[in-house]
């Protein structure tokens, strides 16, 4: 069995050596570096051509990749690099690596045209001048062959182990069977679409019920579904640690199976959760984990996957983060980027939505550079939308500018301050034209865009020239700025601009330059859309995903996905629904609804004492309610979810739930407690819903809806009724957990009452 690999891959794998050199320097974005490319080509001759498919073999071992440009006449290779800055203080490590990178296409290049010998040109093109530094070498291809035959030899026992790894998990998971031996109800039906999805590459949109084991019914047929198909990896993504945690306890359950199949699991976690140093920055000069972290990885990488050597023990434990670290600390490298690495080599990965579907997401970065056939399993799906919304989403906020204005860089270097002073020229000059408080752009104004866009320069000349001088505020604000310059390089209908003016604080007037600047993403599907085109096959799948088209829409699903909506396993009798027809929550009748709320909270605890959330649309409706409830009914324990609860405070809040407390929680919808919380059995036996959970009205919002209507015929539904509603399900779906729970659902809104919103409630529920 042949092992394929990329050039650049092969030589990150066999060439990179020295520090974890991580200190500030401003790279070109995706699209300068494409235009870069295209200037190259274009300054060469007829004859030359670019990009260029080259491949060969050693042994078993198959090598691909693209070379930048090739002119045959001249019997020459380019190699094209594009950079931002000084390129003397480029580190030898990466040089050294582009020439590997070189010698390798050189090779591949001569046994292809049948040449003996060969020009080869390191050609680094600056962004900012549009001038080539250009470095060349001639080799006969004998030299490049014996390049070529030393690298592949390196990368060769791990590629031959690779492939012994992906037949022996295949194996397994042909003969893999479902760990609990029955499916639950509802789930063979979602196993068998996914499974049919996987089949066929296409994309699945799956509306399942809580409680019929979704996460082991997604992972399990997808799992089998692999050898045939021939899946390299299968990204299971999530937007809360809780979702991530079911993903690995299900991958757990499968690597207890008789016999284990050999599964590689990673779990990927965030920066600041991994890094043992926050106080020291990422090269070898600050942080000893930095140092000399290429020399050490091989043997990091071969402790953390064992088995992958043949060895004949069971598979190793899965990847989970203490794993990883203890492996890391262990051979003295950072766990943080040892887990990156680990990501080439697992078969499942597990970790947060930006993973894949962020700008820069790593997953999709090394599935497209390695041509992985990637499945994707989108967990809690319905979140999808917002998460999306903030990674495309580019905010400018004056506290940015006045930190970076304060640092020390604007105070030493000249050029600093007054890039960053054009700034705040053009922001205040542009505010004191506005006149109104929220207006809304065609697109980001000129003035103010191109002196961001000279700012970004100035700063990463800067950063460039002065790598060792690290200034947070500085970088956070050049990363803010640049952000919001590539929206608006990419700004369509899917996007708005708009500026807030900042309200008055203590009655302090409002300076001009305290306003936002944003460009608001309001449709992801055209950045979510080639993600998804660019898997074999993914399903999306929540409880709430309700009506489909709003998802499909706002997600960028291909025309041809399929569609399963799971029958709930639960009965009407399990959950009586009730709707407060004479209490309602719209905010001139918030005042009113307290005591009917209170009162009808008390009237349901005395009739069935018990465990009981109830949501509120804020936390100022919630104190009042729970106040005024204190006050009436002091003999009902209640407690209150507070403004920004840290982890163990929220531990602290589900501990009250037990199986013989009593007692009413406070809660706000859409927070930590509307949804992820698994409280089964006597934990909890009922809610309290006093809203419709619809997005206040406000000129953002109202700016959403206009583009909704405009882009889908459904402004108010889009923009108000389909996200409340889904919290509303969410939360109510917190009381049924499984068959044998019963419990009560108080919908106190006249407007639950309403067609259109009974509608979007889910099927099995009996409203009383």
């Amino acid at each position: 069995m042949t092992y394929t690999v990329a050039v650049r891959e092969l030589c990150e794998f066999t060439a990179k050596q020295g520090d974890l050199d991580l200190r500030f320097t401003p790279a070109p974005t995706a699209l300068e570096g494409i235009a870069g490319h295209a200037v190259v080509a274009e300054r060469r001759g007829k004859g030359y051509r670019a990009e260029v498919a080259l491949a060969g073999q050693y042994k078993t071992l198959r090598v691909r990749g693209r070379a930048d440009g090739v002119d045959t006449a001249q019997q020459r290779l380019d190699e094209v690099k594009t950079f931002k800055g000084r390129l003397d203080r480029q580190p030898a490590s990466h040089r050294a690596l582009h020439w590997a990178q070189a010698r390798i296409y050189g090779w591949l290049l001569c046994q292809q045209e049948g040449w003996d010998h060969i020009d080869l040109a390191l050609v680094y093109f600056d962004i900012g001048t549009q001038k080539e530094t250009v470095f060349t070498e001639r080799h006969s291809a004998a030299e490049l062959q014996q390049h070529f035959e030393v690298h592949c030899e390196r990368f060769l026992a791990w590629a031959e182990a690779q492939v012994a790894h992906r037949a022996a998990r295949d194996a397994a998971l042909l003969a893999l069977a479902f760990p609990f031996g029955a499916f639950r109800a509802g789930q063979r039906p979602l196993a068998e679409a996914v499974y049919k999805a996987a089949a066929s590459g296409r994309c699945l949109l799956a509306q399942a019920p809580t409680g019929i084991g979704k996460t082991m019914g997604t992972l399990f047929p997808l799992l089998k579904a692999a050898p045939a198909q021939r899946i390299d990896k299968v990204f299971f993504l999530a937007a809360k640690t809780s979702g991530r945690q079911m993903a690995l306890d299900a991958l757990a359950r499968l690597s207890d199976s008789a016999p284990a199949p050999p599964l590689r699991v990673l779990e990927l976690v965030a920066r600041d959760k991994a890094c043992e140093h926050p106080a020291k920055a990422c090269h070898g000069e600050s942080c000893p984990l930095a140092q000399g972290f290429y020399d050490r990885l091989p043997a990091a990488r071969a402790a953390a996957v064992a088995s992958a050597a043949g060895d004949a023990r069971p598979s190793p434990p899965l990847l989970l983060q203490a794993r990883v670290r203890d492996v890391a600390l262990a051979h003295q490298v950072c766990p943080y980027y040892l887990s990156q690495e680990l990501a080439r080599w697992a078969d499942v990965v597990v970790g947060d939505y930006n993973y894949y579907f962020d700008l820069g997401g790593l997953l999709h970065g090394l599935a497209q550079a390695n041509q992985w056939r990637a499945a994707l399993l989108v967990d809690e799906a319905h979140n999808l939308v917002e998460r999306a919304r903030k990674m495309y989403t580019a905010e400018l906020r004056p506290d940015s500018l006045a930190q970076a204005r304060q640092s020390p860089a604007a105070t030493r270097h000249p050029s600093v301050k007054k890039a960053l002073d054009k700034v705040r020229r053009q922001w205040v000059a542009l505010d004191k034209a506005q006149t109104t408080a929220y207006a809304v752009y065609d697109s980001v104004p000129d003035k103010l865009l191109a002196a961001l866009q000279q700012c970004g320069s100035t700063l990463s000349d800067h950063f460039a020239d002065h790598p060792a001088e690290p200034d947070a505020a500085l970088q956070a604000f050049y990363f803010d700025a640049m952000h919001l310059v590539r929206m608006a390089e990419l700004l369509d209908a899917h996007s708005l601009v708009d500026i807030t003016q900042a309200r008055a604080a203590h009655h302090r007037a409002t300076q001009p330059g305290d306003s936002v600047v944003c460009i608001r993403n309001v449709v992801p599907a055209p950045f979510l859309q080639p993600r998804l085109a660019a898997a074999h096959t993914s399903t999306l799948f929540s409880a709430t995903l309700q009506p489909a088209r709003y998802y499909a829409d706002l997600l960028g699903l291909p025309d041809h996905h399929a569609w399963v909506d799971v029958e709930s396993p639960f009965h009407a009798r399990q959950l009586q629904v009730q709707v407060a027809r004479r209490i309602s929550t719209r905010y001139p009748d918030r005042h009113a609804s307290l005591a009917p709320i209170a009162d009808l909270m008390a009237q349901q605890f005395h009739a069935r004492p018990g465990n009981y959330l109830a949501f509120f649309s804020s936390y100022d409706y919630l104190q009042q309610v729970a106040d005024l409830f204190a006050q009436r009914h002091p003999e009902v324990p209640h407690w209150r979810q507070s403004r920004r609860m840290l982890e163990g405070e929220q531990r602290e809040f589900l501990a009250r739930f037990t199986d013989t407390s009593h007692g009413i929680a406070f809660a706000v919808l859409g927070g930590a407690f509307a949804e992820g919380i698994d409280l089964p059995g006597k934990r909890l036996i009922g809610a309290f819903l006093a809203t419709l959970g619809l997005p206040q009205v406000n000129p953002v919002n109202e700016q959403v809806r206009q583009r909704m209507q405009a882009l889908f015929g459904d402004g108010y539904d889009y923009t108000y009724l389909y996200p409340g509603l889904q919290k509303v399900v969410q939360a109510a779906g917190r009381v049924i957990r499984t068959p044998s729970d019963e419990g009560v659902v108080h919908l106190m809104d006249d407007r639950f009452a309403r067609a259109e919103v009974r509608a979007l409630l889910p099927a099995w529920w009996h409203l009383q």
